[in-house]
């Protein structure tokens, strides 16, 4: 596929990086090749790019094509009407967004037929003209000259009527005029939110809007998001006000020059300016920016959800130890299931500790036998209803049993029971009971979240915020993105991954992924790299792309464990020779490969870059690029919401970052909030900088609303609590948006939230708030 100059020299301009740098990526996304390969194999080529500017690249690729095809159909559209000039052409030629494209076509888009068409065909136009052209004639005396009943041109009145829509449409179309009233009013245009009559109580979630005005340019994205579900939910009214209206009416004034001089046309013609802002202008400009508003909001709101994403695939794995999942439950018991270290399901049970059965010491010895049938290390308990009680549960039996050594650990489980009854998990688990699956995927998500949470559309996980407003296909290519990034950066053991996780190898699809398992299943373990080439349409590029990041470990060749890719093997071999040692003797040796050179090593086939990373896989060969595994421990006694008082130092895990600040898990049912501006003592502009999800983070309460099940926290251990707010007070903060339920059926955990905004309510929380708000304010 060729690729215009223009195209290379605007991409490596806004990336900051060399035109042969971008000419090499696309040829080698244009051949089929992948980020992961590309950004991990082909440094050389591409001079040292990281996933993200190539995922950049990627994307400003496919818009800078899109934007070509869009300028080659327009410039044929107005070519084959005839009106194509130099200058046209060369306004097309320069124009660099979408946006301008369609404003220079504009008067050339065939339309419905239009008040400005009726009137040129009556023969109106002249009128317009000369009016604009001349405005020292008198209207009524020359519109008289116009009057053709025959033509419905029945008086001066009409012709006048006609000739105004005339330049109205002229005005509207005008590419630079509709250019500069567009970013005059990004630039100091308010957008106002109103209340829908009638609408109070059944929108009270967006009390924060029912009167507000804000600088457009300032909102920031998930309060675009809260006020446009408000409109979309028919509880909110939004207006763009002008700043000064007559600014606009003078820029469209100046545009064509028209003037009060006291001329006799003047006057009509500023009249036909004010109508072409009032009916044209301000209308398509409101929609344009309001629009333009919505698409910055849903690209923070997905970047944020991708980051969300990133930090809560790479999460330290526990390890490939034994581990008991249990999925919490009261009056349906707890579901039980025993994994080995490499996540097979060997027993599963069910538990009725809990009313209405109430067989503890049934359980506690039930729970006791299965850790010490299965050599249990460590048991998973998932966070959803009765969590804080099945945990006392484990406590219990470790005190009973401290043989046992089995450490207990909560698991986030949102999503869990979408994998549960999903096709997939019914493969995976034919003749096992939905609720019983869950309690699978919670042992594994602590053995390996990564390659558990790959079976789980990232959107059903529940890290973003207004998720589901936003762009449903631009989200979904986001976060599969990350999925894949993650994976790859991990790798995959091929000989014990499911499919799902070796779909998201790069260059592996779902069928040559399923393909790889049944090929397993058949003939067992694969002993090496090169015997993937035998799985059926596994072919030469796919295993190019998968390789490097497919492990074998244990098998005949101890590179196959590592990320060399199998390309690199002669210059492995080069090092041995060099070393005069065996494979198994220079892995691992750190001072003897860091004594070599690795421009010693470099041919015309790979460069230093390559030599350098080969050399360094050497050095901690499948090196996995997690942290190390901790878990926050809840604090006894502190269960439920209730449980909670001002000025409680808990710890916690940060289950959801958004742009206003990051939602804790304290173990009471309901995430509290720490704002933005008590994340720590310094600003924070982005709480990704402080925080991800996963973190174990040390938090102190500052309120706690009961009513609405709201908790405001803070990571300042210096800051003063509140003293407990009556039970009419505003919310503390913001119900946590968007977090994934735990099941179809609501909960009692009140996991899932509801506030649209960010403000938060009651002295510090609020003062919080209103301070992150900046220019947003009440209209008087």
């Amino acid at each position: 596929m060729t690729v215009l100059p223009s195209i290379i020299r605007r991409i490596a301009t806004e990336l900051a990086v060399r035109e042969p740098q971008v000419a090499a990526t696309i040829a080698l996304l244009d051949e089929g090749s992948t980020v992961p390969f590309i950004a991990r194999y082909r440094k050389e080529a591409t001079g040292g790019l990281d996933d993200t500017q190539l995922r950049t690249l990627d994307e400003r690729l496919t818009y800078l094509r899109d934007l070509e095809d869009r300028r080659a159909a327009i410039l044929s559209s107005i070519s084959e009407q005839g009106k194509l000039t130099d200058a046209l052409k060369a306004k097309l030629d320069e124009a660099e967004t979408k946006a301008r494209l369609e404003d220079l076509y504009l008067p050339f888009k065939p339309k419905r037929r239009t008040k400005a068409q009726i009137a040129r065909e009556q023969g109106l136009a002249p009128l317009a003209e000369g009016l604009l052209t001349d405005p020292s004639q008198v209207p009524d005396v020359l519109a008289a000259t116009f009057v053709d009943a025959d033509k419905g041109v029945a008086d001066v009145k009409a012709a006048l009527d006609g000739a105004r829509q005339i330049l109205m449409e002229q005005f509207a179309e005008d590419a630079d005029l509709l250019g500069r009233l567009r970013e005059h009013l990004w630039d100091s245009g308010v957008l106002t939110a109103q209340l829908v009559d009638g609408m109070a109580d059944k929108g009270a979630k967006f009390a924060d809007y029912f009167d507000y005005s804000e600088t457009i340019r300032t909102v920031p994205s998930h309060r675009a998001l809260a006020l446009l579900r408000g409109r979309t939910e028919n509880v909110l009214s939004l207006k763009l006000v002008p700043a000064d209206e007559a600014v606009c009416e003078r820029m469209i004034a100046v545009r064509f020059g028209i003037t009060d001089q006291g001329r006799p046309a003047d006057a009509w013609l500023l009249d036909t300016v004010r109508w072409t802002w009032k009916v044209k202008l301000h209308l398509h400009v409101e929609l344009e920016l309001v629009s333009r508003l919505r698409e910055a909001a849903e690209a923070e709101a997905i970047r944020v959800f991708a980051l969300n994403l990133k930090a809560l695939l790479l999460q330290a794995p526990a390890g490939m130890l034994p581990t008991l999942g249990l999925d919490p439950g009261i009056r349906t018991g707890v579901k039980a299931a025993a994994l080995d270290a490499t996540g097979k399901v060997v027993d599963t049970a069910t538990l009725y500790p809990f009313p209405p059965r109430n067989d503890l010491e049934g359980s506690l010895a039930a729970l006791a036998a299965l850790c010490r049938r299965h050599a249990i290390r460590l048991i998973a308990i998932g966070n959803g209803t009765a969590s804080r009680e099945t945990e006392r549960l484990v406590a219990e039996m470790n005190k009973r049993h401290p043989e046992l050594k089995v450490q207990k650990v909560v698991v986030n489980e949102a999503g869990a029971s979408v994998y549960s009854a999903s096709e997939l998990a019914a493969r995976e688990f034919p003749d096992m009971d939905v609720t019983l699956r869950g309690a699978v995927s919670i042992a594994r998500r602590l053995q390996d979240p990564l390659a558990e949470l790959v079976k789980i559309d990232p959107k059903s996980i529940g890290v973003g915020q207004y998720q589901h407003d936003v762009n449903q296909t631009q989200l979904g290519h986001s976060l599969d993105a990350v999925v894949e990034d993650c994976v790859n950066a991990v790798g995959v053991e091929v000989n014990t991954a499911s499919a799902a996780l070796l779909a998201r190898v790069a260059g592996l699809s779902s069928t040559v992924a399923g393909n790889i398992v049944a090929f397993r299943d058949r003939n067992g373990p694969f002993p090496d790299r090169e015997s993937l080439k035998q799985v059926e349409r596994l072919g030469a590029k796919a295993f190019e792309q998968s390789a490097g990041f497919l492990r074998i470990r244990n098998g005949r060749n101890p590179l196959d464990a590592c990320a060399v890719h199998p390309e690199s093997y002669p210059v492995v071999q080069a090092i041995l020779a060099r070393c005069n040692q065996p494979i198994t003797a220079v892995i691992g040796d750190t001072a003897l490969l860091r004594r070599l050179s690795p421009t010693e090593f470099v041919n015309d086939r790979f460069g230093e870059p390559t030599v350098r990373d080969i050399i360094k896989e050497l050095e901690k060969p499948g090196r996995d690029p997690r942290p190390d595994f901790k878990t926050a421990s809840f604090q006894d006694g502190v269960e439920e919401i209730k449980d909670l008082k001002p000025g409680m130092v808990l710890e916690g895990c940060v289950t959801n970052v958004t742009n206003f600040g990051a939602f804790v898990d304290i173990g009471v049912h309901q995430d509290g909030l720490v704002h933005i501006s008590a994340l720590a003592d310094h600003f924070v502009k982005d709480p990704h900088t402080v925080v991800h999800p996963g973190d174990v983070v040390r938090v102190k309460v500052l309120e706690v609303d009961l009513p609405r099940k709201r908790i405001a926290l803070t990571m300042r251990m210096g800051d003063v609590p509140a003293a407990a707010s009556p039970a009419t007070s505003r919310p503390t903060a913001p119900t946590r948006p968007e977090r994934a339920p735990r099941s179809s059926a609501p909960t009692s955990s009140g996991k899932s939230g509801g506030n649209m905004g960010d403000s938060g309510g009651g002295s510090l929380a609020l003062a919080f708030a209103q301070a992150q708000k900046g220019g947003a304010k009440k209209r008087p």
